[in-house]
């Protein structure tokens, strides 16, 4: 298999002062060659980029929150955050798009934030299908026809599937650790030692001490997530409180316990994913423009760059982003992610 092309990128953890198009454009242009020694103490973003502003559209089966920033007239991109993450990851990427003229759309993704099941019926699927689904049915609610999709984590592998599904939907895909669909056929077979206690916290949710363990302390269990997965990003309290007030939704437990019990098979998905999910099974290629990236110290599990290359059948780029960048990439480095965006969009 050849080795993917690489662009290493340092990073700038400078204070972000958010403001004219012209400091966007020198940030943007600093992600080039910058590099910074881990423990940099972080950035502490200005009021401005908190979020504060979210906003609620039905979408499907669900109510979303989310927030929109640039001009209404400008080129759609769709910020998709992970788990245990929030909208807040992409508050410096969104301003430095806007700044750019792309009108930036970040959702809550389901059991996040102000997103809520519409009906009290509905189950609490967190499968791949059902997330996926959720950014078509935002897209048709804000009636966006075309949208740049980008994400980490959850959010990675959401883009990634939509953009395989609806890629005349989707123009171009940033997606960190690159290609993410899976199956609950593939994720039955066994990993080697090193590679399972990796994801000890999928194995701690198959239980009902661990979904039990989960309810009472998400607040410590997520936080513990954060250090692990981003072993060298020193984030402050009030980086991380932002975020957290986002896992004090109703459906968040059940959904996240969910998502990793339906990854190894032992709940079901909705029947009216099973035919989507039997076309992701076979593990179809992105053919839109695609640029992928990885963080120098990701501490999560993900798989190599070389083992997804033969994913990505059209325009494709990868990018390894040094200076200690772990999982949460947008909010580590957010000039890097952002400047990807802009790149993609000119890559096709």
């Amino acid at each position: 298999m050849t080795r993917p092309p690489l662009e290493t990128i340092g990073t700038d953890r400078r204070t972000f002062m958010c403001g004219a198009v012209g400091t966007a454009a020198t940030l943007l242009g600093a992600a080039a060659h910058a590099q910074v020694a881990p423990g940099v103490r972080p950035r502490v973003l200005p009021p401005a980029t908190r979020f504060d502003a979210v906003k609620q559209v039905d979408a499907g089966d669900l109510n979303i929150g989310y927030v929109d920033l640039g001009p209404r007239t400008g080129r759609p991109v769709l910020l998709l955050h992970g788990w245990p993450y929030d909208i807040h990851a992409f508050a410096e990427v969104g301003l430095l798009l806007a700044a750019q003229g792309y009108r930036v759309l970040v959702p809550h993704l389901r059991g996040y934030g102000t997103t809520v099941l519409r009906s009290s019926e509905a189950v609490r699927n967190g499968q791949q299908a059902a997330l996926a689904a959720d950014g078509i049915a935002f897209m048709d609610a804000l009636g966006i026809k075309q949208a740049i999709v980008a994400g980490f984590d959850w959010g990675a592998r959401t883009a990634d599937i939509m953009a395989v599904l609806w890629p005349q939907r989707c123009t171009a895909l940033v997606s960190v650790s690159g290609y993410l669909i899976g199956s609950q056929a593939a994720n039955a077979k066994p990993l080697p030692p090193k590679a399972e206690l990796q994801w000890w916290y999928q194995f701690y949710f198959a239980t009902e001490r661990g979904r039990a363990g989960y309810a009472a302390n998400t607040d410590a269990f997520n936080r513990l997530i954060w250090e692990t997965a981003s072993p060298k990003w020193q984030f402050d309290d009030a980086t991380y409180n932002r975020s957290a007030a986002s896992f004090v939704n109703p459906d968040h437990v059940a959904i996240v316990i969910h998502n990793y019990r339906w990854r190894l098979g032992l709940v079901d998905g909705e029947k009216k994913y099973d035919d989507v999910e039997a076309r992701l099974a076979a593990g179809p290629p992105v053919k839109v423009p695609s640029i992928t990236m990885e963080g120098d110290a990701n501490g999560a599990p993900h798989p190599p760059a070389e083992a997804y290359r033969s994913k990505f059948a059209g325009p494709y780029e990868h990018r390894l982003i040094s200076g200690g960048i772990g999982h949460n990439l947008p909010q580590e480095a957010p000039q890097a992610f952002a400047k990807a965006v802009l790149d993609v969009a000119r890559l096709g």
